[in-house]
């Protein structure tokens, strides 16, 4: 038996676990898939372990649903950040380590999260769209208005397609600006579908968006299906630093696991 707590991040939902004691079967693929499943488990874009680290206030350990341990999270450390401190581990503030490094976070009450993200050293403009990595790899693209795009199906398209062939695919995010600003959608890779919103996704679009001129704002907000983030950072020579990506990371129910099943 084992508890489990749920949190989401503007429609970003992950289950968290506790995994100090190191009990949890992390090579069991099939198992955190089962689990992230949304008609068999308990359903989420992604399962994470917050485990013990001696140079660190804990270790994020993260997962998509297809249950293969991934590359970072943005939403997934801002929940992870929130998860912390309601287990006591940290107050207002945190440094931890994850896939991609260490993370410098602050929370005010029990819900927004300002969470520092990698630098960005290269962006990569081309004909219609730009890449970049923000923890996780990128495909920025703009459209004429992000609500008629079919984002599974042509997300689906760039991500196994040509371009990232030998790079293991490539999270796709579609940005357009309506009268309340920038919209983004995104496909993200390891859950093979579109997700309410995408921390590293808003994070690089926002970049993305200032890198080829549509805005002069170093703090932009992003509107997602799930609500708004809002991202900040400065740009430093050929590159962006003091990355800050910032919103809600909410607890929603906790539970227990009973059995603990799925093959190794």
């Amino acid at each position: 038996m084992m508890k489990f707590y749920k949190y989401q991040g503007t429609g970003n939902d992950f289950v968290m676990i506790d995994n100090r004691k190191g009990v949890f079967p992390k090579n069991n693929e099939t198992l955190v898939a089962q689990l992230c499943h949304r008609r068999f488990g308990i359903g989420a874009d992604g399962l994470i372990l917050l485990e013990d680290d001696p140079q660190y206030d804990f270790r994020m350990v993260y997962y998509n649903s297809d249950g293969r341990e991934s590359t970072m999270c943005g939403n997934g450390g801002r929940c992870v950040v929130a998860f912390a401190k309601q287990l006591g581990i940290i107050e207002h503030e945190t440094l931890f380590i994850a896939v991609d490094g260490e993370h410098r976070a602050t929370i005010e009450g029990d819900s927004y999260v300002r969470l520092q993200m990698k630098n960005v050293t290269e962006v990569e403009e081309h004909k219609g769209y730009v890449f970049l990595n923000t923890g996780s790899p990128h495909h920025v693209q703009w459209v004429e208005e992000v609500d008629a795009v079919d984002v599974k199906s042509e997300g689906a398209t760039i991500r196994y397609g040509e371009l990232y062939a030998t790079q293991g695919g490539s999270n796709v995010n579609f940005v357009s600006k309506g009268e309340k600003g920038f919209k983004v959608r995104t496909y993200e890779r390891g859950v093979e579908d579109e997700t309410y919103s995408c921390g590293t996704g808003v994070t690089a679009v926002a970049i993305a968006l200032y890198h080829i001129g549509e805005t002069d704002a170093q703090q932009i907000t992003l509107h997602t299906r799930g609500g708004d983030l809002q991202v900040a950072f400065d740009r430093v020579g050929e590159g962006y630093e003091n990355i800050y990506l910032s919103g809600s990371a909410q607890f929603v129910f906790d539970g227990t696991i009973e059995e603990l099943k799925g093959k190794e």
